[in-house]
């Protein structure tokens, strides 16, 4: 499509120009291979160029009236909505979603978009008391400077937008990273829908390129304060331990290993659509997907059977056949690694109850169960429609079962009573847990985050302000302090 060769470029203070580097990323629709875009990468020269276009651009832009930058951001928020159908169109055709899954993203985004059109007002100064008499105590709340986002491939344009918007609006300047996935849907479209909405060239680049060219010149550089990262645990722990010598901060949204619960008093036939949901959403190609599907003893036999027949009824495919479910997934590589791993946990004793096939990029959803307590895969994320079953004997083993992992992301329990549901998911370790309800949900209110090998800080509502702002004392003495020398 014409917009894919308009959009596919580096984006940089306020130009559309090519990378200097020597080979190209290519821009593939993941179901029928067509070549949408070839990008010449960027050069560490182009991410130097971003970044201090970023730096020249925030300092007027941080002394711009809020209500000015709210402005800006209402405007990206209407022209989202007029082009929701383009966006749509995108995500089909360079991430291989389903139209219903491509509308789900851009309705998400646009709820950010209009979350961050409040943030605009909402950091606040105070006042606070002193121990010395005379003195004024303000803290401020300040912007960060200029913000680094590393965004992912699977809804690049909700991660792109969950970062890019606050830091915006709050007085940052960003340099974004897309996913060489995603080039357009994580990065042209999000600067094209900001350049029509008026934003003052400099404070959104776009810098489409890969560690092999720039190696780490995208975190490392001297400008940004802050590194928003949302991608695997393996990628995320350099870009922690790199910014952290650098003493930058970081926001991590990393894998996960997310289990639905189904308690012995749940609502089965419930339970079964929230767990087809948590799994097979764009292809089990999201960080809070239920990789493992808990059902105690005493229900397994008809929650498997409801289960493993709703399963098996999916259809997979065109991601533009109104009937498609399940996709193609991101590329060959990802597809015959998730072929090769069910070969494994069946070579290893695991039975498959639903065997998918594996055409080209699409792969049809399996299901496995019988694995056994140390199989590899209960402790990995799986990017891919596989679900793992698993039955326990009672509460207590649940907990300790969704515990028993390196991974604290997301997570769901069902079960009639929900206080129950409450109290079981307190005794949780993550950093989010959902009762009566799937494993997936981003709101624009509430932090969103994880624990432990799930990532570091939060974003979304006060969260993001706290992420891309930081604060500054300033005292005032109004009469005359005595010193001891």
């Amino acid at each position: 499509m014409s917009y894919f060769h308009e959009l596919a470029h580096q984006y940089i203070d306020g130009e559309w120009c090519s990378g200097g580097g020597s080979w190209d990323i290519i821009d593939f629709n993941p179901f029928n291979g067509e070549k949408l875009a070839a990008i010449t990468v960027a050069t560490a020269r182009e991410v130097d160029r971003a970044y201090r276009a970023a730096e020249r651009a925030q300092r007027e832009w941080a002394a711009t009236n809020p209500y000015e930058r709210r402005a800006v951001l209402e405007r990206a928020l209407r022209i989202t909505g007029e082009r929701t159908e383009q966006i749509v169109e995108a995500i089909v055709e360079e991430l291989g979603g389903t139209r219903p899954r491509a509308e789900y993203e851009v309705r998400a985004a646009e709820e950010f978009l209009r979350e961050a059109v409040r943030q605009a007002l909402r950091p606040a100064g105070r006042l606070l008391p002193s121990v010395t008499d005379g003195k004024e105590n303000r803290l401020y709340r300040l912007p960060v400077g200029v913000v680094g986002v590393i965004s992912a491939f699977n809804f690049p344009f909700l991660v792109t937008m969950k970062s890019v918007a606050p830091a915006l609006v709050l007085g940052n300047a960003v340099v974004v990273k897309p996913h060489q996935a995603a080039p357009v849907v994580g990065g042209g479209l999000v600067a094209k829908i900001f350049e029509e909405a008026g934003l003052p060239a400099g404070l959104l680049n776009i810098v489409i390129t890969d560690s092999a060219e720039i190696g780490d010149a995208f975190i490392d550089h001297p400008v940004p304060k802050v590194i928003s990262f949302t991608g695997s645990d393996r990628v995320g722990r350099h870009v922690a331990a790199t910014a952290a010598g650098l003493f930058k901060r970081t926001v991590l949204e990393l894998s996960g290993n997310s289990a639905l619960v189904v308690l012995e008093d749940a609502d089965v036939d419930y339970a079964v659509r929230a767990a087809l949901f948590s799994r097979f959403l764009h292809q089990g190609q999201v960080s809070m997907a239920a990789n493992r599907i808990l059902v105690d003893r005493s229900i397994a036999a008809e929650f498997t059977g409801l289960f493993t027949a709703e399963v098996a009824a999916l259809e997979a495919g065109d991601p533009r056949d109104p009937r498609t479910r399940i996709g193609p997934v991101v590329n060959a590589f990802q597809a015959d690694a998730l072929a090769a791993l069910v070969d494994r946990a069946i070579a290893d004793g695991a039975r498959a109850l639903v065997r998918g096939r594996t055409r080209g990029n699409v792969v049809e959803p399996t299901v496995l169960a019988g694995l056994a307590p140390d199989s590899p895969l209960l402790d990995q994320e799986i990017l891919g429609p596989v679900a793992l079953l698993m039955t326990f004997d009672g509460e207590e083993e649940a907990v300790r079962l969704v515990n028993d992992s390196p991974y604290g992301l997301s997570g769901a329990v069902h079960t009639r009573d929900t206080e129950r549901g409450v109290r079981f998911a307190r005794r949780i370790t993550g950093g989010m847990f959902h009762v009566n309800d799937s494993t997936i949900h981003d709101e624009p209110l509430v932090a969103f985050g994880g624990e432990k090998l799930s990532g570091v800080g939060r974003l979304n509502g006060e969260a993001a302000v706290e992420a891309f702002t930081t604060q500054k004392w300033m005292s005032i003495q109004h009469g005359r302090t005595v010193f001891p020398f």
